[in-house]
């Protein structure tokens, strides 16, 4: 696959990006280099070798999803936490209405 200088521009158009002439013809041989590349690594058996998100193996270290004996998260305290609010509706939260 290659590019040609009305590809670039095509697409310099669609970006919104604007670009002289002589732009335009530098950017053909980088872009034609990239997809010469993108095309040579299509190349490489990758057979047998799972995909990895990182270098380094990462495992996300969670809680348990408990509730506790401790007050602030021992759940039930609703009406605690609604009475801190300025406009308490319903059990909820009370907001002002937004409308656009």
């Amino acid at each position: 696959m290659s590019v040609a200088p009305a590809d670039v521009a095509k697409i310099a158009t669609l970006a919104r990006i604007k670009v002289t002439e002589a732009e335009v013809s530098a950017m053909v041989p980088e872009l034609n280099g990239i997809l010469a590349w993108v095309e040579q690594l299509g190349e490489v058996d990758v057979t047998g070798v799972e995909p990895m998100t990182a270098v380094i193996p990462n495992h996300l270290r969670l809680r348990a999803d408990v509730v506790g004996a401790d007050p602030l998260t021992g759940g039930d305290i609703r009406d605690k936490v609604l009475a801190n609010a300025p406009a308490p509706e319903h059990g909820f939260f009370g907001v002002p209405k937004v409308i656009e």
